[in-house]
């Protein structure tokens, strides 16, 4: 199988991550609310988005700091904890609720133990497929958890920012491409990590410099942005050198790809949208819904699906093609437009279809 029809099987795999972890997602919201996990108090209130972005930029710049100054071993720690911490959240709903009494207070062991287990999987033996399940494990209980707490207006404004964010950061300060870098050599589940070939091992990878300066660019072979959904290709894809005339076109395909062993995908890019997706299924109600087995989806939860998946295909084509690209925008842009397109097909009002209804 030439290269290049691995690629594009490796991008049909990664569209079936992002239907994971959104049915995923779905299917936890309302477990979710039966165990108290809607911890905000006014739903709707738009500053609750405000108060996340915040957060993200001060998060981004302490892991930049702990990449800077060799710290690295606890960012490392402090994302591994997180992930099974988020998984644990997730193990809680879907195992059998088996529960320990220790000093009068009740403990989950199942969902303990199986936390506690991908947790030491995750710092002992970051292989892909480690590093795959334990993603989709956190963006299906990250994207839960704001989907229940997060409403329509908060969720939009989240999307929305972020996409904003990720362009600047992706086409203006690049420093999103420092991060990645980074990140990745710690081989934490902040990506997923999608194969080319059977014998592909992620521990034995050579993970990709920083291509922040041009440099840099001339040596890279590959890095990705990982919270904002960035992939970076090659060097010769990143600085643009390749063939431009349409004769040139099919082998430009190819160069792009170049001889690269997986590709990467951020888990912020299947997370992020997916807000969105579990925000509609949980607080648009009243509406025509899709059935899928032991799932019903509310119209505007699925074409927000859609739309995601849609951003999500464009994204990869452009990326296939040998250029960075910020992720969000086009994957939130394709979750908002296809949310309201599900609701004004249901007979929703703009108005409130936005969340705004209320402030009129």
């Amino acid at each position: 199988m030439d290269q290049r029809r691995r690629a594009f099987l490796a991008s049909g795999a990664i569209v079936g991550l992002f239907l994971v972890v959104q049915l995923g997602a779905l299917a936890v919201v309302e477990p979710f609310k039966a165990q108290n996990y809607q911890f905000v108090e006014d739903t709707s209130d738009p500053t609750n988005s405000v108060v996340y972005i915040g957060a993200i930029l001060v998060a981004t710049a302490l892991m930049l700091a702990a990449i800077k100054l060799d710290v690295d071993v606890l960012l490392r720690g402090f994302v591994v904890f997180s992930g099974a911490y988020v998984a644990f959240y997730v193990f809680q709903v879907v195992l059998p609720p088996v529960v320990v009494s220790v000093g009068g207070t009740a403990i989950p062991i199942v969902a303990v133990g199986m936390a506690a287990l991908l947790g030491i999987a995750l710092w002992t033996y970051p292989e892909w497929y480690v590093i795959d399940a334990a993603g989709i494990l956190m963006g299906i209980g990250a994207a839960g958890i704001f989907g229940i707490n997060f409403g329509i207006l908060p969720a939009l404004v989240l999307l929305s920012a972020l996409a904003v964010y990720d362009a600047i950061s992706v086409y203006g300060t690049e420093h999103m491409l420092t991060l990645a870098s980074g990140v990745m050599e710690m081989r934490v589940p902040i990506v997923l990590v999608i194969p080319l070939s059977l014998s592909y091992s992620f521990l034995d990878a050579d993970m990709p410099g920083s291509v922040s300066d041009d440099e840099e660019n001339e040596e890279s072979s590959e890095s990705e942005d990982m919270d904002s959904g960035e992939l970076v290709e090659d060097a010769e894809a990143a600085t643009g050198e390749h063939a431009t005339d349409d004769a040139d076109a099919d082998q430009d395909g190819e160069d792009a790809i170049g001889d690269r062993d997986a590709l990467f995908i951020g888990l912020g890019d299947a997370v992020i949208p997916t807000v969105l997706v579990a925000s509609a299924a949980f607080f648009v109600t009243d509406v025509p819904t899709l059935s899928l087995p032991g799932l019903s989806i509310p119209l505007p939860a699925g074409t927000a699906m859609v739309g995601t998946l849609l951003g999500l295909v464009v994204l990869l084509w452009m990326v296939l093609k040998g250029r960075a690209h910020a992720g969000l925008p086009l994957l939130n842009g394709g979750s908002i437009a296809g949310y309201l397109v599900g609701a004004l097909a249901s007979g929703i009002p703009l108005l409130e279809a936005l969340g705004l209804a209320g402030f009129f």
